[in-house]
C-alpha cells in the first residue's frame, strides 16, 4: 500500500514537473495538439507513461517511443531509486502501446528542459551509437 502511495505521489510530482514552463498544448477543436516531443500520460491505475501520443480523439490512443519509471530498491542499503525505462525491451518487444481512452486521467506535455526530457534524450543518444 505504501509503495502504491509513493508511486502515485511520484507520478503526480513528475507530471507537475513535466508541465512546468510553457503550456505545450493547444486546442481549437477536436483532440488537443502538443508542441512538445513527448507527452506524459497518467492512467487511472496510477501508471505514468511518457511517449509520443496520437489518436487522442479516438477510443484507443496510441503511444509511440514509450518510456516509464521503474522503482528499484537496493537490497543492501534499502535505498529506493527510480529509473526511466524504454518500452520495447520486454520479451514481446512492443513497438507501440495502445491505450483505452476511458482509463486516461490526463495528458500533459513533457517540457523540453524537464528531467524526463533530459533522460529520454540521454537514452536516445546512448542507443544511437
Amino acid at each position: 500500500m505504501l509503495k502504491m502511495q509513493f508511486l502515485s505521489a511520484f507520478a503526480a510530482a513528475m507530471l507537475s514537473l513535466a508541465g512546468c514552463g510553457r503550456s505545450g498544448a493547444s486546442r481549437t477543436s477536436g483532440a488537443p495538439t502538443f508542441n512538445t516531443d513527448y507527452q506524459a500520460v497518467l492512467l487511472d491505475t496510477g501508471l505514468v507513461y511518457y511517449g509520443r501520443i496520437t489518436g487522442l480523439d479516438t477510443d484507443y490512443p496510441v503511444l509511440h517511443d514509450v518510456y516509464y519509471v521503474q522503482q528499484t530498491t537496493d537490497a543492501t542499503t534499502k535505498q529506493v531509486s527510480n529509473i526511466l525505462i524504454r518500452r520495447g525491451n520486454e520479451w514481446h518487444s512492443p513497438e507501440m502501446t495502445v491505450l483505452n481512452a476511458r482509463h486516461i486521467v490526463l495528458v500533459e506535455p513533457v517540457g523540453p528542459n524537464s528531467k524526463v526530457a533530459q533522460l529520454i534524450a540521454a537514452d536516445q543518444k546512448k542507443n544511437s551509437k
